[in-house]
Formats: structure tokens, C-alpha cells, sequence
């Protein structure tokens, strides 16, 4: 097998895993403004929280998706012709959340400010839970015929394991969230994310640990084996650290739980990027999935230039607004005139 495609196929792993890590805590936080903030001030607290980077966060989605339509057409074709409808509440999930973080403080009436919170919230929980599903069918597989093509209704890929996996990243957002407005922030989102975190943490991960010994035990090594083990190591550490009060190895424990959780999934699917669920000849793998070796080529000297540049600005920008978030860094609401016309 072509080195060029196993490499792309890794490039990919980690552009996913580098989104569910960074995405992850955005997504949480909108989805933890429908119940665990208690006043306009705490929400305002989250907000600023990720406030400088959500957007940045979101182009690794762009890139993944980019550098699998670029490295493997057929894949992209298949996955996202199969998934078109989740996809497309995952793209309005994603458009609802932005425009939910830019507009709600436009205007000046408790009503329009609550109606942006939920839009954000349930905006982040959609595109979570899809983005999941969308994922565990790429390791699980669809009903694919010979030509990649989705055999059944819209409703086909709605399977226990899309549900598994959206669960899993909804649960794991949530819990990821916690342990970054801990580390983030000071006062009572501080200490109410602690709490969270070290209340709800062994349930909210339990779908992710499912789906990752769901995927050993059909197509694991010891290698994968191994892995996972790490990602159950990192889950109790972080944990155990967030019981303590160390909350940068909290956050640092459970972005390991998820690396090493995807890692292991990705490495027991390969060389499969989409399996078929009707007959295991139709499965696509990155030999025949993939662009030709020119093209590939290519894109790895592109890849080469573009992805020290991404990295060198987001770690500048992450390193810029280190500092934590408080009630005190939030200025008290004065009258102002509305952007927008309210009723």
C-alpha cells in the first residue's frame, strides 16, 4: 500500500482529534449556558471564556472535512451523500450558535438575551450529538452498495451506533467544558464547574468508552489495545485531579482520554475509512477511496507550509488570552441604545 494515503489517513485522525479537543470545550460551554449558569453575569463569564477562540476552533471542522474531500474523494462523497440530512442540521446546530454568540448582546431586553442563550445551547447540543453520530458510522459503517452509494430510506444511517457516538461527544463536550471553565474562569462558575465535573464525568464519558471497546473488540490489537487502555488512564487521572483542585491537569487528563480514545479508533478501522454494513467488498479503505499520487503529493507540500502557520497562530492566540475569566473582569451592564429593534 501507497505510503501518501496512510499518511493522509492520519492527517485526517488528527485534524478530527485536534477539533473534538478544542471544539469540544466551545460546544460544551454553549450547551452548559442552558442549566448551569444561574445569572447574566456567570453566562457573560462563559462567553468571555471562549470568546477569543471559538472561532478559531471551528476551522480545524473546515480543514477535516477539506482535507478529506482533497486526500479521498470517494470517502467524502459517500460519507456525506449518506449523511446529507444530519449533516445539514449539524450545519444549521453550527450557524445558529454563531450568530446566537455574536447577536445576544445586540439588544437590551432579558427575553432577547435568554432567546440567544437557548439557540446557542441547543445549536451546540445539535451539531455535538451530529458530528458524533457522523463519526461512529465512519468506523461502524453504512448500507453501501458496490458504487458507495447509501442503500434505504433518509433515516438508514440512524443506527445504535450513530447514537452511541452522538452521545459520546455531547457527553464528553460537557464534561470538557467543565474542566476549561475551571481552569479558565474564578468564582462560582469556577467552583460549579468543578462540581460538575466530578459529579457527572463517569457517566458522561461512558459512551465514548463504549464506543471505543465496541471498535477493539471487532477489529482491535494489542497495539489499539494498548491505547485505550492509556484513554481509561487519562478519564480516572483527570478525574482524580479535578477532585483535587488541579484543574490544568483535569483539562490535560481528559483531552488525553479523548486522543488516545479516538486514536485507538482510528488505528483499529484502518486501512476501512467506511465500511459497509451489506457486504464487506464494498467497503471503502484509502487505497481505493483516495486521489491520485500527484494530487497527494501536493497536498503534503502544501500541508508542509500551512499547518506550522495554523498551529504557530492559535498557540499565539491561546498564550494572549491566558489569563482567567471572572466576574469582576465583567463590566456591568449600562443602558445603551439597541442594535437591533426590539418589542
Amino acid at each position: 500500500m501507497d505510503m501518501l494515503p496512510t499518511l493522509w489517513f492520519a492527517v485526517i485522525a488528527v485534524l478530527w482529534i485536534g477539533y473534538l479537543f478544542l471544539e469540544g470545550f466551545d460546544l460544551g460551554v454553549g450547551m452548559h449556558l442552558l442549566f448551569s449558569a444561574r445569572n447574566e453575569n456567570q453566562r457573560r463569564v462563559m462567553l468571555n471564556a471562549i470568546g477569543p477562540v471559538w472561532d478559531g476552533n471551528e476551522v480545524w471542522l473546515i480543514t477535516a472535512a477539506g482535507a478529506t474531500f482533497a486526500a479521498f474523494p470517494v470517502w467524502y462523497a459517500s460519507l456525506f451523500s449518506a449523511l446529507y440530512l444530519p449533516l445539514v442540521f449539524v450545519l444549521l446546530g453550527l450557524i445558529f450558535r454563531a450568530v446566537a454568540i455574536e447577536y445576544r448582546g445586540k439588544g437590551t431586553t432579558v427575553r432577547w438575551r435568554r432567546g440567544w442563550d437557548v439557540a446557542l445551547g441547543l445549536g451546540s447540543l445539535v451539531a455535538a450529538f451530529g458530528i458524533g453520530a457522523a463519526l461512529a458510522l465512519t468506523t461502524t459503517g453504512l448500507p453501501l452498495d458496490a458504487n458507495g452509494d447509501r442503500v434505504g430510506g433518509a433515516f438508514a444511517w440512524l443506527t445504535g451506533y450513530a447514537v452511541i457516538g452522538g452521545l459520546a461527544v455531547v457527553g464528553f463536550s460537557l464534561v470538557h467544558a467543565a474542566s476549561f471553565l475551571a481552569l479558565k474562569t474564578d468564582g462560582d462558575v469556577r467552583s460549579a464547574s468543578r462540581r460538575f465535573a466530578r459529579r457527572w464525568a463517569p457517566i458522561a464519558l461512558l459512551p465514548l468508552l463504549i464506543w471505543v471497546v465496541a471498535l477493539q473488540a471487532s477489529r482491535g490489537s494489542a497495539v489499539t489495545w494498548g491505547i485505550a487502555a492509556v484513554a481509561v488512564l487519562g478519564g480516572v487521572a483527570a478525574w482524580l485531579a479535578n477532585g483535587r483542585g488541579r484543574e490544568g491537569w483535569a483539562f490535560v487528563g481528559f483531552g488525553a482520554f479523548l486522543a488516545a480514545g479516538a486514536a485507538s479508533i482510528f488505528m483499529a478501522s484502518y486501512p476501512v475509512v467506511l465500511p459497509s454494513t451489506i457486504d464487506h467488498a464494498f467497503d471503502l479503505t484509502v487505497g481505493n477511496a483516495s486521489s491520485s499520487p500527484y494530487t497527494l503529493g501536493v497536498m503534503s507540500i502544501v500541508a508542509c507550509f500551512g499547518i506550522p502557520v495554523v498551529l504557530a497562530y492559535q498557540a499565539w492566540t491561546y498564550w494572549v488570552f491566558r489569563r482567567r475569566v471572572s466576574a469582576s473582569s465583567i463590566p456591568e451592564v449600562h443602558p445603551v441604545r439597541p442594535a437591533v429593534r426590539q418589542r
